[in-house]
């Protein structure tokens, strides 16, 4: 493997930003956005759980029924692709026992020899302090890192949204029937020529303000 070089990345974070306009005629072609989906699955979790799913919405008829929960803004309609990231409601034992099963499998490992890992996220998950609401809601923004971030090394704009409202796109796309609840909204697609925010200057606090290492 062949690493994309430091000033690339660097590069490619400074060309992103929140796109305020997307240009509707573009559409993100069927590779890319492939891999903008493998991406998202690649994403880190606590304990590899990955208490989410992510939902794509390209159905103009739906996105505009969005439209209207989505504080109006118009990246929901005109972007090539919506991503709604959802967090899963009601992780229990059995969600633990479905990944053991699936990391045994994958890994070729026996079972029995993850009993230890199995009894350590079952006990996290019986701490009577955790939200686990909360805690599946964090991890979904781990995955919105990891997709804005994926997207702009592929020269793909996205606009973050927490503007929204959840209760209404979980009833209009039936995330409730599925065991699902949306945290994200991210539309994605390319940015239309006239979006000035696309030129403006990043507002960052200097590094040395924002990083420090200690002794």
């Amino acid at each position: 493997m062949t690493p994309i070089s430091p000033s690339q990345v660097i590069e490619q974070l400074k060309w992103r930003y929140a796109t305020k306009q997307f240009d509707s005629s573009k559409k993100i072609d069927a590779a890319t956005w492939s891999a903008i989906e493998d991406s998202l699955v690649l994403t880190p979790s606590s304990f590899g759980m990955q208490p989410w799913k992510f939902f794509v919405v390209t159905d103009d008829g739906v996105r505009q029924q969005l439209l209207e929960h989505s504080w109006k803004q118009a990246q929901v309609v005109d972007a090539s692709h919506v991503v709604v990231l959802a967090m899963k409601k009601g992780i229990d034992d059995a969600e633990v026992d479905r990944f053991m099963a699936s990391t045994a499998e994958i890994r070729g490992v026996e079972p029995k020899d993850l009993e230890g890992f199995s009894k350590v996220i079952k006990g996290f998950m019986a701490n009577p302090n955790l939200d686990k609401a909360e805690w599946a809601a964090k991890q979904v923004y781990i995955a919105l890192g990891q997709l804005m971030a994926a997207a702009a090394m592929m020269g793909v704009d996205a606009c973050p949204m927490e503007g929204f409202a959840p209760p209404k796109y979980d009833e209009i796309l039936g995330l409730d029937k599925l065991g699902y609840a949306s945290v994200l909204v991210c539309p994605m697609g390319y940015r239309h020529g006239d979006d000035k925010h696309a030129t403006l200057a990043k507002v960052r606090y200097p590094k040395a303000e924002m990083v420090q290492h200690l002794p």
